[in-house]
């Protein structure tokens, strides 16, 4: 028997032997940035001058105005939600003989408070907080006193009356324009929340989320050009099926990185920052793996295109290599075949 053999010596998997496998560490991800040539232009400095961009700088201008709601749209909307605020705020002051729910707070969010509203899509959204938990019960009977006392102000001023249809995230108040009321509750509520009997919780969240998007967006993102790019973005999202994923706070985020994330910390021209997002967006900005852009309304490390599934359509081939057709036709032109004479 040999020494040691038996108790971790070379060529023995025991106790600390030469055959023991090495010690295996956690994979660590590691997220890759896409290429970006602004962030790398110190780098890569020019050879020329920037090419005239003056033609896609007023092509980029003229789809925006069209891009902007009218200004009889935009009053339709504001007269509506004024009112609908009014209403809104009283019920929060002073419910009196109102008991279907108890209301916190009330904040405007969505594409009418950052003041991107699209032409044609005269839609503004408020989230109700309230301090009751949002059965749907309770959203039914604030559906009915919200229509009951903003047709009272609507009579009033002689105007048509409005309508209120329930859903899964609210109700929405018609008239010529329309406003999403979209229902949540105080934070320390979601834990309490029971499928069966009230609102769906990821609904609820992302009503929360609405708020602090909003919030996030009046601090950081007041600059005209965000606004218009966000526009342009938009209705390429709205024609383009491929980019139909694309939810509006990560356009929001794209639209904020493109203008304002570069070395100057100045506002970028609309036509550089078109032409950055295009490219982002070619160089798998959105795609897994990639480091995408940071959710700044999240924890830590949230990336804001994790809201995307990883389901993968393929495309329609491009190209296809058809082989040529072999001969198969034994008859030579000398009428032999096989090499024997027909």
């Amino acid at each position: 028997m040999v020494r040691g053999a038996g108790r971790g010596g070379r060529g023995m998997p025991g106790r600390g032997g030469m055959g023991r496998p090495p010690f295996s560490r956690p994979r660590v991800l590691m997220l890759r940035p896409p290429f970006d040539l602004i962030l790398a232009e110190p780098a890569f400095p020019r050879c020329k001058p920037a090419p005239d961009d003056s033609a896609l700088t007023q092509a980029l201008l003229k789809r925006h105005t069209e891009l902007c709601p009218t200004p009889t749209e935009q009053a339709a909307v504001l007269s509506l939600i004024t009112k609908l605020q009014t209403v809104l705020d009283n019920l929060v002051v002073a419910p009196g003989d109102f008991a279907a729910c108890q209301l916190e707070e009330v904040r405007q969010v969505g594409s009418y408070k950052k003041g991107t509203m699209m032409a044609g899509k005269n839609v503004a959204d408020i989230v109700v907080i309230m301090k009751t938990l949002p059965t749907k019960e309770a959203v039914e009977g604030l559906s009915n006193k919200v229509n009951e006392e903003l047709n009272k102000l609507m009579r009033a001023e002689g105007l048509s009356p409005v309508t209120c249809a329930s859903h899964e995230r609210g109700f929405t108040v018609t008239a010529a324009a329309a406003v999403r009321v979209l229902v949540t509750t105080l934070h320390q509520n979601l834990r309490k929340l029971e499928p069966e009997v009230h609102l769906d919780y990821k609904v609820i969240s992302s009503h929360l989320a609405a708020i602090r998007h909003s919030r996030w967006f009046e601090e950081n993102a007041h600059h005209s050009s965000i606004k218009v790019l966000i526009r342009l973005l938009r209705d390429m999202c709205a024609r383009h099926a491929g980019l139909e994923p694309l939810t509006p706070w990560m356009i929001d985020l794209l639209a904020h990185h493109c203008i304002m994330n570069n070395p100057a910390r100045q506002a970028l021209p609309i036509n550089v920052a078109f032409r950055r997002a295009l490219s982002l967006l070619a160089g798998g900005l959105f795609l897994p793996g990639c480091a995408g852009l940071p959710d700044p309304c999240e924890a830590a490390h949230s990336r804001a295109h994790t809201a995307l599934d990883l389901v993968v359509s393929p495309l329609a081939p491009a190209y296809s290599d058809t082989p040529e057709p072999m001969d198969t036709d034994d008859k030579d032109e000398e009428g032999t075949q096989d090499g024997v004479a027909a």
